[in-house]
């Protein structure tokens, strides 16, 4: 079975859902899912439907890749759990289609090239932060709960809750054990 998904981040975008939409039934979609959410959210319940929605032998098929990833490592992890369902991704701007040899090194290039510059951000920052250490620059995230200890210690003196006491300080709860 083909399972659709189509998304777009505003309602200003509506144009644009509908023309998602169109080109998942013209390319056979049996089962299509849409929804109106920011790609930044943390959460896309209708894509999480829809991957739940796949058996073995799917094909999960969305316009552009931008729809079924939304950045490089979830690009890595999107695509092996459809691999590992048995569930193929095809995506139509980009003539992807994982079901075929070509298809399946494209994606697996696409995955390893965003790996490779993935590690190589990571060691760039490593890099940096040593140098940044030699140089007395950098010192981790300044504490803010111990900046707060004579405000934690009166309003405690006061009779608030530890809870009442983060909120008004915006710190945790924690914090405001450690330093009551």
């Amino acid at each position: 079975m083909k399972i659709g998904y189509a998304r777009v981040s505003t309602t200003h975008q509506q144009h644009s859902l509908e023309a998602q939409l169109e080109k998942l039934e013209t390319a056979g979609c049996e089962k299509i899912f849409s929804e109106e959410v920011s790609a930044v959210s943390s959460k896309r319940p209708a894509f999480e439907e829809a991957i739940n929605f796949c058996r073995e032998g799917d094909v999960f098929t969305v316009c552009k890749l931008d729809r079924f990833a939304r950045s490089v490592s979830d690009l890595s992890v999107q695509s092996r759990a459809l691999q590992e369902k048995g569930v193929e991704l095809q995506v139509l701007d980009l003539g992807l289609d994982t079901s075929t040899p070509t298809g399946k090194l494209m994606m697996n290039l696409l995955i390893s090239i965003a790996e490779f510059e993935r590690e190589l951000m990571l060691e760039r920052q490593k890099v940096g932060i040593e140098k940044a250490k030699a140089a007395g620059k950098f010192k981790g995230r300044a504490p803010t709960a111990r900046a707060k200890k004579e405000q934690i210690q009166k309003l405690t003196a006061a009779g608030l809750r530890p809870s009442d006491i983060a909120k008004q300080l915006d710190i945790g709860v924690a914090s405001v054990y450690r330093y009551r």
